[in-house]
């Protein structure tokens, strides 16, 4: 009698911890297969070190095959999924086609920028999904202020060291945090004009930073900022992008060369081909994580709607935390399907939050009491630390390393603009010149053509 065959769609938080813990429940009772486009798992919460030069990009991955022993790994993108066939379709790194068949599929494909019908923001924003977002970022910027310490013009000088971030949640507030220290790091040795100093604005349409979180973290986290230097501006927003700068709601015109989009995210685009009930176009499912009428798909993480039975009527929030969550209790009900144990319904409750303004500041609120300052700064990494599948010496050494040596500013020049879109289905690939690349229109999540990218 064959294996049972069971498909898992996507690396990321929950993907990873299904395929992790699968792999040790069913004992090679079953053959598991990882459908993913790279061949690493990605930690989101240190991508904001990796754009700012305090930790390298390998340090925030683990390797899929050196961590998942006993799974199969196929390099690939799902592009179509056949329900009644029970078949994914997928195009590999080099265009390739191929079709993965299944007893049990687990969709945790994950989520992808959110965007917004703004006049310029597809060609000139940035968003910070990805490495290779973070890595174009962290050239960027630092090319930017190289350009501006050369320069004899003062107003080029002034906006090539002005960068402005759109959203003021998790990351769009570590972004601007950290990414200060970093402008003011360069700059300390490519001293600038008389006059000019590295300006980062952070911008919301909420009437405070980390609107999502307790309002003392909130308070915490802008105390930061605004002792750092950063323009916080709510209940602001962009209403137009261009090469040259960016129009703000309130009228004003920003001369900058650097637009980084954190407006949020939105579920991959994948689930919305299904023909399946949508929520706010995440895949419903029930609180056993598998599709209603559909007992041999689960889904879970950023694309799935879980419901969320400590709220009753809702749904939980698009986070790591329940995404690395989900994959665990997903595990559990596909090998229960299976025989294997018995199956268990998703529930969770916050053990606290944590956000990482760099250097030695954080805001956090572990089991509810919230923390600022050095100690809090110790928490959130101590958390990193523990949450990490991989690298934990490396990324400490890392640490250690960064507290008594400058950190190191060079550009590496291996990705521009045009290669990381903000308008892609996939934030995890950098855009290959004459490749096919997947698009999705503003605000819609149907593909549409290239457009043309400029990279200031």
């Amino acid at each position: 009698m064959s294996r049972p065959r069971i498909l898992i769609v996507g690396a990321g938080f929950a993907g990873y911890r299904t395929a992790r813990t699968l792999s040790r429940l069913t004992r090679h009772q079953a053959d598991i297969t990882l459908l993913n486009p790279t061949d690493y798992f990605l930690y989101l919460p240190l991508l904001p070190q990796v754009a700012t030069g305090l930790l390298e990009a390998r340090r925030v991955t683990a390797s899929l095959s050196g961590t998942l022993p006993q799974v199969r790994l196929v390099l690939g993108e799902a592009d179509g999924v056949d329900l009644d066939a029970r078949s994914v379709h997928y195009t590999d790194p080099e265009g390739d086609g191929g079709t993965l068949t299944y007893d049990r599929l687990v969709l945790s494909v994950g989520s992808v920028n959110k965007l917004l019908p703004i006049p310029g923001v597809a060609e000139y924003a940035h968003g910070f999904r990805g490495l290779p977002e973070a890595l174009y970022l962290r050239d960027h910027v630092t090319r930017q202020v190289e350009l501006a310490a050369g320069s004899d013009d003062p107003k080029s000088c002034a906006a090539r060291c002005t960068f402005v971030v759109v959203g003021a949640g998790y990351t769009g507030t570590e972004v601007a945090a950290q990414g200060k220290l970093f402008t003011d790091a360069l700059v300390r040795k490519q001293p600038l004009r008389e006059g000019i100093r590295p300006r980062w604005l952070l911008l919301d349409i909420a009437p405070r930073v980390l609107p999502e979180l307790d309002e003392r973290l909130s308070r915490t986290a802008d105390r930061v900022l605004r002792q750092r230097g950063v323009d916080v501006r709510t209940e602001t927003s962009v209403e137009e992008a261009t090469p040259t700068g960016v129009r703000l709601s309130d009228g004003e015109f920003v001369d900058t060369r650097t637009l980084v989009w954190c407006v949020g995210v939105r579920p991959d685009p994948l689930v919305e081909g299904l023909g399946l009930p949508l929520e706010r176009g995440r895949l419903l499912v029930d609180p056993y994580l598998q599709v209603p009428g559909r007992p041999e798909v689960f889904a879970c993480g950023d694309a799935a709607a879980v419901p969320n039975l400590e709220k009753p009527g809702e749904y939980t929030p698009m986070t790591a935390q329940h995404a690395w969550r989900h994959g665990k209790v997903a595990a559990h009900n596909v090998a229960a399907s299976l025989g294997s144990g018995s199956r268990r319904a998703y529930r969770h409750r916050d053990l606290g939050f944590t956000v990482d303004l760099g250097g030695a500041k954080a805001a956090a609120n572990p089991l509810g009491v919230p923390l600022s300052g050095p100690l809090a700064g110790a928490i959130t990494r101590g958390y990193h630390l523990a949450a990490m599948p991989d690298n934990r010496v490396r990324v400490a050494a890392d640490w250690l390393l960064n507290a008594v040596l400058p950190r190191q500013a060079v550009q590496l020049g291996l990705l521009r603009g045009w290669s990381v879109p903000l308008d892609t289905a996939s934030p995890e690939l950098a855009r290959v010149a004459g490749a096919p690349e997947k698009k999705l229109a503003p605000g819609t999540g149907e593909p549409h053509g290239p457009v043309k990218r400029t990279d200031p």
